[in-house]
């Protein structure tokens, strides 16, 4: 599916990293690196939007997207299209699938739907305690539970059985006016002012397995992270020059110092792990007759 005949999704959506990549960003074609954090599908085919800054609404939009970004796949649809097409193994494949011998971008992109929605998250300790099994948590694990729906004002964002509530915030991570790490987000999308800096919440299942952290990856550890909650998150405060800047980001008013001491802070870490399977083991599939 891309260009250079070296970059398929398993790349930045692989298995044993959660089905992202462990990576800051991905690299993409040529080496390029991306600005962003990949996120993991797990779940993906539940999600109302995807991308951090919510661009697709939908996987078809997700999945060409990748293909066609010329710092991902670097291809056209047509000429990648064309490449699946010449692969004589995957014939046989299409015909029994779709009763039909001919290889078109709709089957394609369809096949590579129906794959993503079998990404789902197996059942975690957290699930099964909430299930009847009171023997799953430790009892610092039942502590970051309530801290995560109390003090620590986890679920205000990560609520729902996906741990997210798929909107859009602002955590004072934008870095705005800063070239190296400026990012204002679903603004790229809406163009509205009031969404600069806004980033869609992510997913919390799986979090063990997805480090590093947030849509620029610079949070290696969950334990940082949680440092960063804790202090109410970056603050930016407008220089003189940007005192009248219509485009200045406002940090959600969701996010407040929260006073959680050390134990606390190692309680909630400790229930957000809970959220996690094993690694999931995907075969590569053999190659096909070319």
């Amino acid at each position: 599916m891309s260009s250079s005949g070296q970059i398929a999704c398993a790349s930045c959506h692989d298995p044993n990293t959660g089905w992202a990549d462990g990576k800051r960003v991905a690299f993409g074609h040529d080496r390029s690196p991306g600005s962003r954090n990949t996120m993991s599908i797990i779940n993906i085919g539940h999600m109302d939007t995807i991308f951090w800054d919510g661009r697709a609404a939908n996987l078809a939009e997700q999945a060409k997207a990748a293909v066609q970004n010329p710092i991902e796949m670097n291809h056209g649809i047509d000429e990648a299209v064309k490449t699946i097409q010449n692969i004589e193994g995957y014939k046989a494949y299409f015909e029994e699938v779709y009763g039909e011998n001919q290889i078109t971008e709709d089957n394609i992109f369809d096949a590579i739907i129906a794959f993503e929605r079998t990404i789902v998250s197996r059942k975690s300790r957290f699930d099964k305690f909430i299930s009847g099994d009171s023997t799953k948590l430790t009892n610092q694990e039942v502590e970051g539970l309530h801290l995560f729906r109390t003090k620590a004002r986890c679920i205000n964002c990560h609520n729902s059985p996906l741990f997210t509530d798929q909107q859009f915030h602002n955590l004072g991570l934008s870095y705005y006016g800063r070239e190296e790490f400026e990012d204002l987000g679903r603004y790229y999308v809406t163009q509205k002012a009031e969404d600069v800096g806004k980033f869609k919440t992510p997913s919390l299942r799986e979090l063990k397995h997805t480090a590093p952290y947030m849509h620029n990856g610079l949070f290696p550890h969950l334990e940082g992270l949680l440092n960063m909650y804790n202090a109410g998150m970056a603050t930016l405060v407008p220089s003189k020059e940007q005192e009248n800047d219509s485009l200045f980001p406002t940090k959600s008013n969701l996010l407040k110092e929260l006073d959680l001491n050390q134990d606390e802070l190692a309680s909630l870490e400790a229930f957000l792990n809970s959220l996690s399977s094993t690694i999931y083991r995907e075969r590569p599939p053999k190659k096909l007759p070319q």
